[in-house]
């Protein structure tokens, strides 16, 4: 993608592609109200932005293609900044594609991937986090996710990274400042005051940096891993959890012999169940592999729900078996399974490191409670911060400012100089400066943008 902005106006799709009631197809550009007017039955260049007129597509032999509505917005009030008009026409891939080649043969070009959000940024539209938080908006499929997102393309990170960004260039001018009156021994910043605003800058990056791990599961979706013994019910509780027959259940132990994934949303979070083979010493290799397998999601997962059947497993064997699957970050609920005909008070004893909930899945009982502490399970994964990083990029670039920061914190206890520290503090501002564009390269903005969808 060049990125240089180029003076053309674009075109494209904006809605998905395929059959439907309406598109709309987005014209944006200098010259976008008179190449629109050109296929268009009005002159959209009289009209006040923000109009929407109803009329006619023509070809070049006055044949009319569509009835439409078009939307002008005018330079400065559209997404872009630039003249915009959207034509809402008829759903019909023939139509779509008629109206896009008169735009090419009025003069208009196809707009490349992510190519409005990239005029909207260099027209100072929005700052590069809000860009990026549109491609997250888009794909979010749960309702925290697009809390999320939206609060960050609303300016979630722009004010606190400007605040951040202020503060540490207030003090590496003065540090800078010290450097000419270097003869004079003259201490315009004062150590104090700046090691007081690293310990607090300290405190909220790393507050930033520990959000991602609670972002990253909300964005892509929270792992939670079903494991157990063979025949414990983790199939069954994977079917009744999704209100359908997904998983193949049989009274032979081993059924399952490779992972299971669906998704499903519970109060607005999405998670992502894994149904995994039984745990235990394989009988063949397939088996074996399917073991190996289960082992290793549960080692990447947020949460296991480990299922036992409560007639047959010992409180002796459930510990050795979590044993072996327990680490650290790894929230774990126990499922004491096929209580129907039991006191179902006893397994709370189970564990005393980790919730144990008595469920029959067979007959779907239990479920609520399992909902209810997968939803504590995931409130456990947050932090205080009130800005929840989402984006690999944005959390290696608060990371990279952490780690400047202690390498200030450093210096100001050895009594370093003081251009040394200028250079960490000018390091931590273009990490910071990184995430919302004031300092970027052409490599990254084309490795971001082209990662948008066409129309966008």
């Amino acid at each position: 993608m060049a990125l240089l902005i180029e003076k053309d106006t674009i075109c494209a799709l904006s809605t998905a592609n395929g059959v439907g009631a309406i598109a709309v197809i987005r014209v944006s550009g200098e010259d976008a109200l008179t190449l629109t007017s050109k296929i268009f039955s009005k002159d959209l260049t009289k009209v006040d932005s923000h109009s929407v007129l109803f009329g006619t597509i023509r070809d070049q032999e006055n044949n009319v293609i569509d009835e439409v509505l078009v939307t002008v917005l005018k330079e400065g009030k559209s997404f872009t900044g630039e003249n915009t008009t959207e034509i809402a026409c008829h759903g019909s891939t023939f139509i779509q594609q008629q109206i896009l080649n008169l735009l090419f043969k009025a003069g208009c070009r196809m707009a490349k991937a992510g190519e409005f959000t990239m005029r909207a940024y260099f027209n100072g539209r929005m700052d590069l986090s809000q860009a990026e938080a549109i491609a997250d908006l888009i794909s979010s499929d749960s309702k925290k996710s697009h809390e999320i997102a939206m609060n960050q393309m609303r300016g979630g990170y722009s004010d606190k990274i400007a605040h951040l960004r202020q503060r540490l260039m207030d003090f590496a001018s003065l540090i800078e400042l010290e450097l000419d009156f270097s003869e004079e021994d003259v201490e315009f910043a004062s150590r104090t005051e700046l090691n007081d605003l690293v310990i607090e800058l300290k405190a909220k990056l790393t507050l930033l940096t520990d959000s991602f791990a609670y972002g990253n599961a909300i964005k892509h979706g929270v792992s939670t891993v079903i494991a157990g013994r063979p025949n414990a019910g983790k199939s069954t509780l994977l079917n009744a959890l999704l209100n359908e027959e997904r998983a193949i259940v049989s009274s032979i132990a081993g059924t399952t012999r490779d992972t299971i994934e669906e998704r499903l949303t519970i109060d607005g979070i999405l998670y992502n169940f894994i149904d995994t083979a039984g745990i235990r010493e394989a009988t063949d290799e397939i088996e074996k592999i399917g073991v190996e397998r289960a082992i290793s999601e549960v080692g990447k997962s947020n949460i296991l729900l480990y299922v036992f059947d409560a007639n047959d497993l010992s409180k002796e064997e459930v510990q050795f078996d979590l044993n072996k699957l327990e680490r650290n970050g790894l929230s774990i609920v126990l499922l004491a399974n096929k209580t129907e005909e039991l006191n179902k008070d006893k397994f709370a004893e189970y564990s005393e490191k980790y919730p144990v909930i008595a469920i029959s899945a067979k007959k779907h009982n239990g479920l609520d409670d399992i909902k209810a502490e997968l939803a504590k399970s995931v409130s456990e994964l947050a932090t205080e911060s009130d800005t929840i990083v989402i984006n690999a990029r944005h959390y290696e670039a608060f990371s990279n400012a952490l780690a400047d920061m202690k390498q200030v914190e450093q210096a100001l206890e050895m009594q370093i100089s003081g251009d040394l520290l200028a250079m960490d503090i000018r390091s931590a501002i273009r990490h910071l400066s990184s995430i919302t564009g004031e300092i970027t390269s052409d490599d990254l903005l084309g490795n971001i943008f082209a990662n948008f969808c066409i129309g966008k």
